[in-house]
């Protein structure tokens, strides 16, 4: 018999079994979806206007609606997960999302698609870092990289299927038929979640609410537990409740969280200043359409591919060092680029797949690290958090290379330009590491002294 469950370090010490598998992969079908929503605008968008007769111009509201709607999402809502629980977020925010997509296929003009698309963005970002930090606190701690960039995965392939979709239904059923498939596919999870999506157990725990719950949870992890209810603890470090900003900068620390908003708004501005404008910089090159929309996917499918392999590395050499190197490796691929762009086809091809593989691959990479450097009572708020200010970064990153290409440089000059701040990404990540290992260094001498 067992006097009873201590979560701390409860699933590290555990195979990792079939109801934690699902765990996963329902949280990696929420990221499908929340990908798939929110790329299929851009392919959406085109169409809208030329039914509707719009000008170009009217399109920027469209487009950023959505992404207003996600910083709403990751800032003001991600916190009330861990008030409230990842899977109630994760469920409510799928809802949402789902039923405003749902709303948009009857919509009959812009003011009603701006206002939707916001709505929409809230939703995908409410769910999304419940569903990594959900991801996190059921994955042992020596694959919990690999799990997450696993599910983030799933935010890339549906940027990849949103564009497959929208070229296969909008020819012969219309753009509105896009916004259905978007509504429909994350509805039909919501009773797969309500049935199988576990609660995070530190929350029941710090809670208080039904202890028979949480431990039933924990029997589902490891079935050697006696059938009879035993107590669940946690300690009350890691006990959910209302989480403040300033609670999160005491967990990592303010110049640390302060850099690494830094890295992950530097990351993500390249990535969609990449995604934005590379089409038009291959269009205006020559290229043929379909060599520009393989180039440009070739950079989304880099990052899912190099996700086998940093998210293990981060794992088992560490999380920092192996991101950091990932960071070097993309910043050299962006500044040796600029010649492909007048090689062969193939090479400039195998250029974009290794510059997405340290561009979107270094995205997901730092969803890994959030989830593994915020303790477990802070990890959705940290995670919504440096997403939110990463979307800054996102929203900047295409006006500045829009500005260069504006001022007629050429995509070799934007490539090298480019190349820098990568490499400050990684001076960045490196140096985090090294306060990460200080701390853990002084902390552990502490917990001598105690002893």
């Amino acid at each position: 018999m067992t006097a009873g469950v201590n979560l701390t370090g409860f699933v590290d010490d555990r195979r990792v079994g079939a109801f934690q598998y699902g765990t996963v992969v329902l949280c990696g079908l929420v990221m499908f979806f929340d990908g798939f929503d929110t790329q299929a605008i851009n392919y959406l968008a085109p169409h809208i206007a030329k039914e509707w007769g719009l000008k170009a111009t009217v399109l920027g509201p469209i487009f950023s609606s959505a992404l207003v709607g996600l910083m709403i999402g990751y800032l003001l809502l991600s916190p009330f997960s861990d008030r409230f629980g990842h899977r109630r977020l994760i469920i409510a925010g799928t809802a949402l999302f789902a039923l405003a997509s749902l709303a948009s296929v009857w919509v009959g003009g812009v003011t009603e698609l701006v206002v939707l698309r916001l709505v929409t963005g809230i939703g995908l970002g409410a769910a999304a870092p419940s569903a990594v930090a959900l991801t996190a606190e059921y994955s042992p701690k020596r694959v919990r990289a690999s799990f997450v960039l696993a599910i983030y995965c799933g935010f890339s392939l549906g940027f990849v299927v949103a564009g497959v979709v929208s070229g296969w239904l909008v020819p012969t059923a219309g753009w509105r038929s896009v916004f259905l498939v978007g509504a429909l596919a994350p509805l039909v999870i919501i009773p797969l979640m309500l049935k199988f999506l576990p609660e995070s157990l530190v929350f029941l725990v710090g809670r208080g609410a039904d202890a028979g719950r949480a431990y039933r949870l924990c029997r589902r992890i490891d079935p050697a537990l006696p059938e009879a209810t035993q107590p669940v603890t946690v300690d009350k470090a890691e006990a959910g409740g209302r989480v403040k900003l300033r609670a999160l900068l005491a967990n990592g620390g303010v110049l640390s969280t302060v850099l690494l908003w830094v890295v992950f708004a530097v990351n993500l501005g390249e990535f969609y200043a990449l995604q934005s404008w590379l089409p038009t910089m291959l269009t205006d090159l020559g290229f043929e359409n379909g060599t520009v929309v393989t180039a440009t996917s070739l950079t989304t499918v880099g990052g899912i591919a190099v996700a086998f392999v940093v998210g293990p590395a981060m794992d088992r050499l560490g999380a920092f060092g192996s991101l950091g190197v990932l960071f070097v490796v993309g910043a050299v691929f962006l500044a040796v680029t600029g010649p492909a762009f007048h090689a062969p086809v193939w090479v400039l091809l195998v250029s974009l797949f290794l510059v997405g593989c340290g561009v979107s691959g270094g995205q997901k990479a730092l969803i890994a690290l959030a989830a593994v450097v915020y303790p477990v009572n802070v990890r959705s708020t940290g995670v919504g958090w440096a997403l939110g200010i990463g979307r800054l970064g996102g929203i900047l990153g295409p006006l500045v290379v829009g500005a260069a290409v504006g001022a007629s440089w050429s995509p070799a000059a934007v490539f090298l330009a480019l190349s820098g701040p990568m490499l400050v990404c990684a001076v960045l990540i490196l140096y985090l590491g090294r306060r990460a290992r200080r701390t853990a260094d002084v902390v552990a001498r502490e917990q001598v002294a105690a002893a």
